[in-house]
């Protein structure tokens, strides 16, 4: 009989159960503390229970893990002097949705080399989440492949859900699960009604296929997210991060119906479409919109800020080819540059504070 399965597979390397990981490298009580206490501070800034402003910082994404570090070392002791204003979130991103083609995250080729040793890729990405955490900061991811939070997840304050996955039916029924705060990203056209949509749906109860704790296949089924909200990432016609661009992204969220953070505000993703990919450019989006806090602007609970250790952007090669401590995604602000910016974000809320 000739075969009808798996023609153009050319491999089935099975991975180690989640739970077997989780053993592993145990999350342990003080990390799963700061875990809860962020998820619960996360959560109040985005339901307007909280006056404080919500940032998520970092790398566009991890390939580095000594780098990676070496930037949570530096974040912790600002974001704990600017913790009355501020609620500090450190993007650790380990998962890169391409356009085309292109290298995926430090989860699928930790060795940036086309070698692909997930086993590796995923080991690793953990042992960075504990030591992102054990530097006294909470920790942001994209989720992408809906079976890696099995492996990460308990370690994550702040989810997100990307442009190009923002309509997607696995990724929403994958939100609903998940058990901290998650940003849908508007649709890469500058759709906001995807984000409200991918928000709507996640809230619901869902049933899909999964994977438990084991590793095996699992009828999962989920009581909704009632934490999703939205983000403005800006799109292929331009930025949307200005204030009528605020106004109108919170009026379309605001007939979801679903109150929350969907409705109290919205975060912008100072990065992306809002700025060109220019991190030049991304440091003005900033400080444009530290003033409009200044002023009293209300409905921005959040900011996403793409930053490393150096300023800009390199190819994808073997560790000892790169530049230490600059991006290999998207152009990154500098550190100097980012401790500079949430100086700023910090006194704008204090103002805002106090008018």
């Amino acid at each position: 009989m000739a075969e009808t399965s798996d023609l153009r597979v050319r491999a089935l390397d099975p991975l180690p159960a989640p739970r077997e990981m989780r053993t592993r490298l145990p999350l342990g009580t003080t990390r799963s503390d700061l875990v809860t206490t962020s998820r619960r501070e996360v959560r109040d800034v985005l339901r307007g229970e909280d006056d404080r402003l919500v940032v998520i910082v970092g790398p566009c994404s991890v390939h580095d893990p000594a780098a990676a570090l070496d930037y949570a070392r530096r974040l912790a002791p600002l974001a704990r002097e600017l913790a009355e204003d501020l609620v500090v979130v450190m993007r650790v991103y380990f998962e890169k949705p391409r356009t085309t083609v292109g290298w995926k995250g430090l989860i699928n080729d930790p060795h940036l080399d086309g070698s692909h040793d997930v086993h590796h890729g995923l080991h690793l990405a953990r042992e960075v989440l504990l030591g992102v955490l054990d530097a006294g900061v909470p920790a942001a991811c994209e989720f992408l492949e809906p079976t890696s939070p099995q492996y990460i997840a308990d370690a994550v304050t702040w989810g997100a859900i990307g442009a190009r996955n923002a309509e997607s039916q696995v990724h929403r029924q994958l939100a609903s699960g998940l058990s901290m705060p998650v940003g849908f990203k508007n649709a890469t056209d500058g759709d906001v009604q995807i984000a409200v949509d991918g928000c709507i749906t996640a809230a619901s109860e869902h049933t899909f296929f999964g994977a438990d704790a084991e590793g095996r296949a699992a009828a999962v089924e989920t009581a909704g997210n009632p934490d999703c909200h939205v983000i403005l990432r800006g799109g292929r016609g331009g930025p949307n991060y200005g204030a009528a661009d605020v106004a109108a992204a919170l009026d379309v969220a605001r007939t979801s119906g679903l109150g929350g953070p969907v409705e109290a505000g919205l975060v912008v993703d100072a990065s992306h479409g809002n700025s060109g990919k220019d991190h030049v450019r991304q440091a003005e989006v900033v400080r444009e919109i530290a003033a409009r806090l200044a002023e009293g602007e209300q409905g921005i609970t959040g900011l996403m800020l793409e930053s490393f250790l150096e300023a800009g952007a390199q190819k994808p090669a073997p560790l000892d080819q790169l530049v230490y401590g600059q991006s290999v995604t998207d152009k990154c602000m500098d550190w100097g540059t980012t401790a500079e910016l949430l100086a700023v974000l910090a006194a704008a809320v204090r103002t805002r504070r106090e008018a």
